[in-house]
C-alpha cells in the first residue's frame, strides 16, 4: 500500500467513526502541503478519496469542501478534461445528498475548469447531461434545463421529460410554453436535431396523457406533424421546425404572422423568434451585448424573477385554429 493509500485509509477509519471534522482537517492540511509541491496527482488523489468517503457519509459540507478544493487543484495543475479527469468528478456529483447547498458551486466550478481545459465553449456535454439529470431527479427544473440544453445526444430527452412533468402542475392550455423551453434552447444553440427530438418527445407524452385533444397525424412524402385543434402554439412549435428544414425567410415570415394573436399572448418568446429568425433566416436583427446568451439566459433561467413557473396566459375559450400553412 502505498503512502497514499495509507493515507485515506487512516482517514477513511475515522470518518466511520464518525471524526468528520478531525479527517477533513487533515485531509485538507495533507492536500495541501502535496499542492506546495506542486505533486498535483497525489493532491487529488487525496481530496478524491476523502472527498467520496464523507459524501457516502452523508457529510455534504466538509465532502463538499474537499470537492470544491479538488476542483481547484485541477486548474492549478492545468488537469486536461479526459475520462479520467472526468470520471472523478461525476463520481463525487453523484455523491452528494440531495439538497446540498455547496453542490451547486461545485458544478459551477467544474464547468469553469471544462471550458478551460476542455474542447467545448459551453462546458464539456457529459459533464452537463450528468448535472442537469441529477438535477432533474431532484426537481430542480430551471438548474436541469440550464445544464441539459448544452448536454449530450441523449439530453434532449431528459429535457422533454422535466417540461412535460413541469407542465402537469399548470393548466392545460400552456403545453406550448413547456414544449418552447425544450425547443428553443437547442435551437439557439444550432441543434436543430435536438430540437426536433425534444418536441417530438414532449409530444408523444402529451398525446399519450391526453386522449380527448382530438391530435391528427397530418403525412405527405417529405414530413409527418401533429396538429392540435385546441393547442395552437404547438402546432407552431412543429411547423416552425420544418420550416426551418425546408423553408426560406418568407415562409417563416408567414408562419410567425399567422400564429402572431398566440405568440403576442405568451409575451415571452419575441426575442426567441428573433433570434431563430437571424440564425435560421438570416433576417437580421440589432446586436447588443451576446444575445445568444442573452436568450439562454432568459429562457433557461426565468429572467431575473424567481417565480416556480413560466407565466401563463389568462384562460381562453377554446377555439378552432387557423388554417395551416402550406408548405408546399
Amino acid at each position: 500500500m502505498s503512502k497514499i493509500e495509507k493515507t485515506i485509509a487512516r482517514q477513511q477509519e475515522k470518518i466511520s467513526d464518525g471524526q468528520f471534522y478531525e479527517a477533513h482537517q487533515q485531509l485538507r492540511v495533507v492536500a495541501s502541503r502535496y499542492v506546495k509541491q506542486e505533486n498535483w496527482v497525489a493532491a487529488i488523489d487525496i481530496l478524491y478519496g476523502g472527498a467520496l468517503a464523507l459524501l457516502k457519509a452523508g457529510q455534504g459540507g466538509s465532502g463538499g469542501d474537499l470537492c470544491l478544493y479538488m476542483v481547484e487543484v485541477y486548474g492549478k495543475g492545468a488537469v486536461d478534461v479526459g475520462a479520467e479527469s472526468k470520471g472523478k468528478l461525476l463520481a463525487l456529483l453523484r455523491a452528494f445528498p440531495p439538497e446540498e447547498p455547496t453542490k451547486k458551486r461545485f458544478v459551477d466550478d467544474l464547468m469553469a475548469w471544462s471550458v478551460k481545459f476542455g474542447d467545448y465553449e459551453n462546458g464539456d456535454p457529459e459533464l452537463h447531461h450528468v448535472a442537469g439529470t441529477l438535477y432533474a431527479e431532484e426537481s430542480e427544473p430551471y438548474e436541469a434545463e440550464r445544464h441539459l440544453a448544452l448536454g449530450t445526444k441523449d439530453s434532449p430527452e431528459q429535457l422533454a421529460r422535466v417540461e412535460y412533468e413541469w407542465y402537469t402542475q399548470d393548466d392545460s392550455h400552456t403545453a406550448a410554453q413547456y414544449a418552447a423551453r425544450a425547443v428553443f434552447p437547442y435551437l439557439l444553440t444550432g441543434n436543430l436535431r435536438s430540437a426536433n427530438t425534444a418536441l417530438l418527445i414532449f409530444n408523444s407524452r402529451l398525446t399519450s396523457s391526453n386522449k380527448s385533444l382530438g391530435v391528427q397525424e397530418v403525412s405527405s412524402t417529405s414530413s409527418d406533424i401533429r396538429v392540435f385543434p385546441v393547442l395552437p402554439l404547438m402546432n407552431f412549435l412543429g411547423l416552425l421546425l420544418l420550416a426551418i428544414q425546408r423553408g426560406g425567410a418568407d415562409l417563416y415570415r408567414q408562419l410567425a404572422k399567422h400564429y402572431v394573436v398566440h405568440i403576442k399572448e405568451v409575451g415571452m418568446w419575441d426575442d426567441a423568434l428573433a433570434q431563430i429568425g437571424e440564425l435560421y433566416f438570416g433576417i437580421k436583427i440589432p446586436k447588443q451585448g451576446n444575445p445568444l446568451f442573452d436568450m439562454m439566459g432568459s429562457m433557461l433561467f426565468g429572467g431575473g424573477g424567481a417565480s416556480p413557473k413560466p407565466s401563463t396566459p389568462k384562460p381562453k375559450k377554446v377555439e378552432a385554429p387557423p388554417p395551416p400553412v402550406d408548405l408546399d
